[in-house]
């Protein structure tokens, strides 16, 4: 992990079949309030849709991350209307969750309501897998989900991530997955 400051401009850009993984720009914060305010998004993150002032915090992580970690995530876009339909990556949250994850990447996703079930979700976690087997390694990455978010589950196994455990997080039933 590198000591320097990175800016927007040096997120990879990454291309699949249908879709562009981006840098956030401060433009797509309305795209993201709309799906971070969406009980359908929400209800296996969270439980509950977030408000502006969270979603703009979230923003900043995801900013954050890249500048000191150099990881993060990125804005999905569909490549044919470059509509902004989501946003995924790597973050090491420092999760009060037991067993610990703290210093593992962990993958997650989220995607607006409107292309849920489109295998958005599998061909995007797909190329930022890829990505992270060339940045970190044999490192392991996580990612955790709830035993109720049946579709995440399946994403997560058909990228190869397995169940390790199951734990409770914030008061609620979670599976941890490790790859």
């Amino acid at each position: 992990m590198s000591n320097v400051a990175r800016s927007a401009t040096e997120i990879p850009v990454i291309e699949t079949n249908r879709l562009i993984l981006r840098g956030h720009r401060l433009d797509d914060f309305s795209d993201c309030v709309a799906m971070w305010s969406d009980p359908i998004v929400t209800r296996f993150i969270g439980g509950k849709p977030f408000s502006e002032e969270e979603t703009w915090a979230r923003l900043l992580r995801y900013a954050g991350h890249w500048s000191m970690m150099d990881f993060g995530y990125w804005a999905i876009e569909e490549k044919d209307t470059h509509s902004f339909v989501g946003e995924l990556g790597f973050a090491d949250f420092k999760r009060d969750i037991e067993p610990s994850i703290k210093g593992m990447p962990e993958l997650g996703w989220a995607l607006i309501s409107r292309v849920h079930g489109k295998g958005y979700a599998t061909e995007a976690v797909r190329a930022v897998v890829a990505w992270g087997e060339q940045h970190f390694g044999s490192a392991r990455t996580v990612c955790i989900i709830r035993p109720e978010n049946v579709a995440s589950i399946r994403v997560a196994e058909k990228c190869g991530y397995r169940e390790l455990q199951r734990t409770a997080y914030k008061g609620h039933a979670t599976i941890i997955f490790a790859r």
